[in-house]
């Protein structure tokens, strides 16, 4: 009888869910199925994860390292961002490399931005333990922190898909891989 009562109450929604609005690139920089996840919240903040569908969320893979270290002369470790304008935070574009993934079956995948602003933060929790990155990537395993200009915090989801988008991307994605076997 309690299970029943239990089964018909409606879930409870996750933190992430109540208050982020989830925002999708799809095919990052036109490498197939490398979907970057966008938390948007409502004072602008936007939280970079890894979509479900991500190679390294899919397909067993096991992360080896993940290293913010962007080029010989840009880590993004190196961030310091200080008072209320956040002055030092690093400009992103939506382009920008955020981190690199290294897998141990030799694949890397480079982590983009998305969105256009300061980097607030980066999560340095993953580099000491790269699979909560896999096992709560919208939580404890995002990448980074960004925090949009405010005369462009509308317009920074132009170019990104809603969750139902993204869904149909996926579905038109898996009918294609089926439709080809």
């Amino acid at each position: 009888m309690a299970t029943e009562q239990l089964a018909a109450e409606p879930a409870v929604p996750s933190l992430v869910d109540r208050y982020f609005t989830r925002w999708y690139k799809a095919d990052v920089k036109g490498k197939p199925c490398e979907d970057h996840c966008v938390l948007q919240h409502s004072n602008r903040v936007c939280v970079i994860t890894l979509a479900e569908s991500h190679p390294v969320l899919q397909s067993g893979k096991t992360i080896e390292s993940i290293s913010y270290q962007i080029s010989t002369n840009c880590s993004r470790l190196q961030n310091k961002v200080s008072g209320k304008f956040k002055r030092g935070a690093q400009f992103l574009t939506e382009l920008a490399p955020l981190c690199k993934i290294y897998c141990s079956d030799g694949e890397e995948y480079t982590i983009s931005s998305c969105v256009r602003g300061r980097l607030m933060e980066v999560n340095e929790n993953i580099l000491h333990k790269p699979s909560i990155l896999q096992e709560k990537p919208s939580t404890e395993g995002y990448i980074a922190v960004v925090l949009p200009k405010f005369e462009e915090s509308k317009s920074i989801t132009e170019g990104l898909l809603t969750q139902k988008q993204y869904e149909e991307v996926v579905v038109k994605r898996i009918n294609a891989t089926t439709a080809t076997s």
